[in-house]
């Protein structure tokens, strides 16, 4: 299944109300990402650049983005960016058939 990681910062609407209720995120992380059909495997919360990291799998990306335009529609959540991950094991295999593949590449001015 393939794996999503999912990067972000919160509002200024949603630090207010963290300040105002705090609460563990993690849960209502958690039941959007199964509400998208997939299957929640981390969440952080972060300094720098990203306010949280969330990890997940999803059997296609298109489940998996559903669950992100949810929480991007409800203004809690800005700068999101979702990109796919690979272990390396699975990155061999891709390796392996871009190899098989290079016969067919023609660089441009050859």
């Amino acid at each position: 299944m393939p794996t999503f990681i999912l990067t972000g910062r919160y509002s200024l609407d949603a630090v207010r109300g963290l300040m105002a209720k705090p609460e563990d995120r993690t849960e209502a992380v958690s039941a959007v990402v199964s509400a998208a059909g997939g299957t929640f495997l981390h969440y952080w919360v972060t300094t720098g650049a990203t306010d949280f990291v969330l990890v997940a799998e999803a059997d296609r990306a298109e489940e998996f983005l559903a669950g992100v335009m949810t929480a991007a529609a409800s203004g809690s959540v800005t700068d999101l960016t979702t990109v796919q991950a690979w272990s390396s094991p699975d990155f061999a295999k891709v390796a392996e058939k871009a190899a098989d593949m290079a016969s067919a590449y023609r660089a441009p001015g050859d």
